[in-house]
């Protein structure tokens, strides 16, 4: 019996595995990852595209490092949060206090009382990495900024930052207790990216403050000597050394290459730059919804309407080996019989999409318009209308 027992959870034990390998074989990325080559001298490191997320090269991505002033990718974010939900505006003016003057390191050297606008502190954060100016904007916004840290750590865990913890909205002054990954910190950048007014300031190269009186310039050199450089923050310390979240868009693709500890600024950008050389050489980014195209209207059974328009989900996007974008098939399955009532975006299908016989992604299919379900009234009309035309 002891025996017949012990085969018979082997037995489970190799359909489980079989299953998971099947549900994980489900989708075959184009993407291979595991690069022999090491593509940066830098310790961690990691390169994302944005629209999907998906990983195309890592390196330590998960080791717990000091990130400096990439600290203040998550404080723009809340920055850029707090501008769309209307809590705060870009001509609000922020007054610096003490504290907020008292920063170190880099700054823009605001004064006790000075007032800024927040569009202004925004490109003193983005620009010129001024801490002053990132406690300020999180005084600002939090009221103090432990409160403010509390918000930070809160997103992070939003975000499925599973390894990053702040002390501080800058960077300044770290211990052991703030720190964050590469894979954590692309994350954070890849959401930032979402609020496009942000790039209004990541991509500036020279600026000025206090009408024209104070010079910026801006720390990420990538800005100026990258092909389609558009971000987004650098940061260094003695603990942290040289880090950068380095962002680029070509042809449609946003690459972000986060580098982590690195031993100079020449080679953070270096390692950076060979991460979006290689993204760019060897990926594309493909929107399903563009491959599927216009679709036929469905019939749908008792709704007020006759037929819905289906259409594919645009925010699907995958990434295929460069030169694979035209070789994309699409087959589609239709819940049908369609029954009303239908709901505006209720998925009533799914596509998939193959290169070369392998499953690359899927798309929902949805209704672009409400269907409801037909009344008394409705009913009489549409078999008054069938009789007329008997």
């Amino acid at each position: 019996m002891k025996i017949v027992f012990q085969k018979l959870i082997c037995t489970v034990c190799i359909i489980s595995v079989f299953c998971t390998t099947l549900a994980t074989a489900e989708i075959v990325s184009q993407v291979n990852a595991d690069v022999s080559a090491q593509l940066v001298s830098a310790p961690s490191a990691i390169l994302m595209e944005a629209s999907s997320g998906q990983v195309l090269y890592e390196l330590n991505a998960d080791d717990k490092l000091p990130i400096a002033s990439v600290t203040k990718s998550m404080t723009m974010l809340l920055i850029m949060e707090a501008l769309d939900f209307g809590k705060i505006k870009l001509n609000d003016k922020v007054a610096t206090s003490e504290y907020a003057a008292s920063m170190g390191g880099s700054q823009v050297f605001l004064e006790v009382g000075e007032e800024m606008s927040v569009e202004d502190m925004l490109k003193a954060i983005a620009v010129a990495s001024g801490n002053d100016a990132a406690v300020a904007m999180a005084e600002f916004i939090a009221g103090t900024e432990p409160a403010f840290v509390e918000m930070m750590n809160k997103r992070a865990q939003e975000l499925g930052c599973k390894n990053t913890h702040f002390i501080n909205c800058n960077g300044l002054n770290e211990t052991a207790e703030h720190y964050s990954t590469a894979r954590d910190v692309a994350l954070i950048s890849r959401e930032l990216l979402k609020h496009s007014k942000i790039l209004d300031y990541t991509t500036i190269w020279m600026d000025t403050l206090r009408g024209g009186e104070f010079g910026l310039s801006n720390t990420n050199k990538l800005i100026r000597f990258y092909k389609g450089a558009n971000g987004l923050k650098t940061g260094s310390t003695s603990a942290a050394k040289y880090c950068l979240s380095a962002t680029a868009k070509r042809d449609g693709m946003q690459l972000i290459a986060v580098i982590l500890a690195a031993l100079s600024s020449a080679e953070r950008f270096a390692s950076a730059t060979k991460l979006l050389d290689y993204g760019f050489a060897n990926y594309a980014v493909v929107n399903a919804a563009e491959k599927i195209g216009e679709l036929n209207n469905l019939a749908v059974i008792g709704g007020k309407t006759d037929f819905v328009k289906p259409i594919a989900d645009k925010t699907v996007n995958f990434i295929v080996k460069k030169g694979n974008q035209d070789k994309v098939e699409v087959s589609a399955v239709f819940d049908e019989p369609l029954r009303a009532p239908i709901a505006v975006n209720q998925k009533i299908g799914s596509a998939t999409l193959t290169i070369g016989g392998e499953k690359v992604a899927v798309c929902d299919i949805l209704a672009c318009e409400e269907v409801k379900r037909m009344n008394i009234s409705t009913m009489f009309w549409k078999m008054f209308q069938k009789w007329l035309y008997i």
